[in-house]
């Protein structure tokens, strides 16, 4: 039985791929958040570490090899019945052209200059650009959520 169906939260590993001033986002076409644009990532396997993971999904979705992996935020979100501890790392990609793995949940990667991003942006991906550019490392709001539980 998938958590959501058990009240039970997700945990998600969101990963923004950086090359120089661009990230790298798909269009989501699956059936959560059509039309949005994100960073790659996934649900965290049993046993792997969050950069572990990180890695393993950049690859499983867009063919590219991430190095320089590294802690970037968490958030607690709540979609509909879908609850999810977030947990965004940010991984540098010098080289390779993102292939569109997973047709079925994005039609396809492109990179994004961090001025010229596509819209609309799906609210995770936003809060991590926002939290890269601005050089913190944890999503404020998310944070007083989990310690006060509003």
């Amino acid at each position: 039985m998938p958590a959501y169906e058990t009240k039970l939260p997700r945990v998600g590993v969101g990963v923004l791929v950086v090359r120089g001033e661009h990230f790298l986002l798909g269009q989501r076409c699956g059936e959560h958040m059509p039309g949005y644009y994100a960073a790659p990532g996934g649900h965290l396997e049993y046993g792997e570490t969050f950069a572990e993971c990180a890695t393993r999904e950049v690859k499983e979705e867009t063919n590219l090899d991430v190095a320089n992996v590294r802690f970037l935020m968490i958030g607690n979100y709540q979609f509909g019945t879908k609850h999810y501890v977030d947990v965004d790392m940010v991984a540098d990609c010098s080289e390779g052209e993102a292939v569109a793995n997973e047709p079925d949940k994005c039609s396809e990667w492109k990179w994004y200059h961090r001025d010229q991003l596509p819209s609309p942006l799906f609210i995770v991906t936003k809060r991590m650009i926002e939290a890269y550019i601005n050089g913190f490392h944890s999503d404020d709001i998310a944070v007083q959520q989990i310690i006060r539980q509003e």
